[in-house]
């Protein structure tokens, strides 16, 4: 069973920024892409970015295209996710998942396994 440990979200004034992590146990973590999904209250649970195995591919939902950035520690099993320019939109739950596939995808359904998620919210 791969677990995954999240942190790095809070409280945060519109424009400012979070960096979020995900340590991940997975011995074969290099082997497999990662993503970050969000679900804010009353909503469904939607894709913010992802990332292949080797942090050379990367994808992004077009709501934080430039203002995210997802990246890769394949030595600390580890994938992060900057977010700058936060906007009060950006409040939602934050997960990270691990990916069946090498290669980034959109689709929820490809990841089976994921994070208990953390908190992020942004006043405005």
């Amino acid at each position: 069973q791969v677990q995954l440990d999240e942190s790095g979200g809070g409280l945060v004034q519109a424009g400012g920024s979070l960096r979020l992590s995900c340590l991940s146990s997975e011995r074969t973590f290099s082997n497999r892409a990662m993503g970050w999904f969000r679900q804010a209250p009353g909503k469904e649970r939607d894709f913010v970015s992802a990332i292949n195995w080797s942090g050379g591919s990367t994808y992004y939902a077009n709501s934080v295209k430039g203002r995210f950035t997802i990246s890769r520690d394949n030595a600390k099993n580890t994938v992060y996710l900057q977010m700058n320019s936060m906007k009060p939109e950006d409040t939602a739950v934050y997960y990270c998942a691990v990916s069946k596939y090498l290669r980034p995808t959109y689709n929820s359904n490809d990841y089976p396994y994921w994070g208990q998620g953390t908190q992020v919210t942004v006043s405005s």
